[in-house]
């Protein structure tokens, strides 16, 4: 069945729920609907078209918590570009690099750790960017935004419907 997204009061997303829990908060005048699939969901006394985008009536405020130290949100943080070359991959084709080798007492943390290609992490090996005759395009930090919306599908798979109202750090391509 079709997934809906939800929507805080003031446009941001906050998760995807399913179409049950989207109707129920519709009917409990929690919730308005911005987009609609093309498929109906009918019962004894009323046809409703199935929400795709439902907006909160009311403001939920979102615990303040720090970056998730990951792989995908380091590749996000530098934007899916190697950090020595400046080429943007897909990130089946990046991997993360120490900036100071752990060998050398480098930590793993958001200030060591950069995205690089493959190539270039080869190129580096375990040596400082200095001593590999390479430099750094942005030096690493912690940042501080939060994601707003966490979600692993595909693509493909995104409804129409909700690319208004998602926040995009790739560029779309059909």
């Amino acid at each position: 069945m079709e997934h809906v997204l939800l929507l805080n009061i003031t446009y941001e997303p906050l998760r995807i729920i399913n179409w049950k829990k989207a109707i129920t908060l519709l009917l409990l005048g929690k919730v308005e609907v911005l987009e609609e699939y093309s498929r109906e969901i009918r019962s004894v006394s009323f046809t409703i078209r199935l929400p795709s985008v439902v907006r909160l009536l009311r403001m939920v405020k979102r615990p303040k918590s720090p970056v998730k130290f990951s792989r995908q949100n380091i590749y996000a943080r530098d934007k899916y570009k190697c950090q020595y070359c400046g080429q943007r991959f897909s990130s089946e084709e990046l991997t993360y690099d120490h900036v100071i080798p752990r060998s050398r007492g480098g930590k793993t943390e958001w200030e060591n750790i950069v995205t690089c290609c493959v190539d270039c992490n080869r190129r580096k090996g375990g040596r400082t960017p200095a001593e590999a005759g390479m430099k750094l395009i942005r030096k690493p930090v912690k940042p501080t935004w939060i994601p707003a919306l966490r979600i692993t599908i595909g693509f493909r798979e995104v409804p129409q419907s909700w690319r208004d109202y998602l926040y995009w750090n790739v560029e779309l391509v059909e």
